[in-house]
């Protein structure tokens, strides 16, 4: 019977993917609260896994949302099935950020890849079983049927983004969308988003002042989102 086609989070896909510079996968990560569909275990000879010998890290889509609970769930799995000689660590990647809601600012942990984990594990048919039938998996990104390793260099970013002592400003408006100014001479004047610069926290905006659009460099902190 053909399967009905997943909406997927494109957005997360293609920067996972681009950084990582593969091919998208066979399968996508279906929406929260879709059944997964299991493929079946492939015997020796028939596309089976190529199998490693040193462990490496692996990225593989699930439920988005789901992250955590598919997370706990392999590593009961890896536990009840004594799999913890091949699968080592698994980790949701996710960052600290800063979100300002209000004019105010709060911390906050985000998800890097929504609907994507990484798990460190020698890849074998078993190993690869109990990640793939574990309640929520959905699949391993890899190149045609074989799942990837991460490179060394593609980890260390990762957890180097992870662990960022700098986290990053989360900005709900975008170019070219309406924002009220909150504070400061122009406060309650309505504009225009031209241009967004992150790494300083500023965002300039067009107000309409005399007749003219007018150029004003503002905090984040100093416009909201209408």
């Amino acid at each position: 019977m053909p399967q009905e086609p997943v909406e997927v989070d494109t957005e997360s896909l293609e920067e996972l993917l681009r950084e990582l510079e593969l091919e998208e996968p066979a399968s996508a990560p279906p929406e929260k609260g879709e059944e997964p569909v299991m493929e079946p275990l492939q015997a020796p000879g028939e596309g089976a896994v190529e199998a490693s010998a040193e462990p490496a890290w692996y990225v593989v889509h699930c439920y988005s949302g789901s992250e955590h609970k598919v997370k706990h769930n392999l590593e009961q799995r890896v536990a009840s099935l004594g799999m913890q000689h091949k699968i080592f660590n698994i980790v949701v990647p996710e960052e600290e950020e800063i979100e300002i809601k209000e004019g105010k600012k709060r911390p906050v942990r985000r998800r890097i890849y929504p609907g994507y984990i990484l798990v460190e594990m020698i890849m074998d048919e078993d190993s690869w079983a109990v990640v793939r039938n574990t309640p929520g998996v959905t699949g391993f990104v890899g190149m045609g049927n074989q799942p990837t390793p991460l490179r060394p260099e593609e980890v260390q970013a990762i957890f180097k983004r992870m662990e960022s002592k700098s986290p990053r400003i989360r900005v709900t408006f975008k170019p070219g969308q309406k924002v009220r100014i909150t504070e400061g001479p122009f406060a309650d004047f309505v504009g225009i988003v031209d241009e967004i610069d992150p790494d300083k926290a500023k965002v300039r905006v067009l107000v309409s002042f005399f007749g003219r659009e007018t150029p004003v460099e503002l905090d984040f902190t100093q416009v909201e989102k209408i």
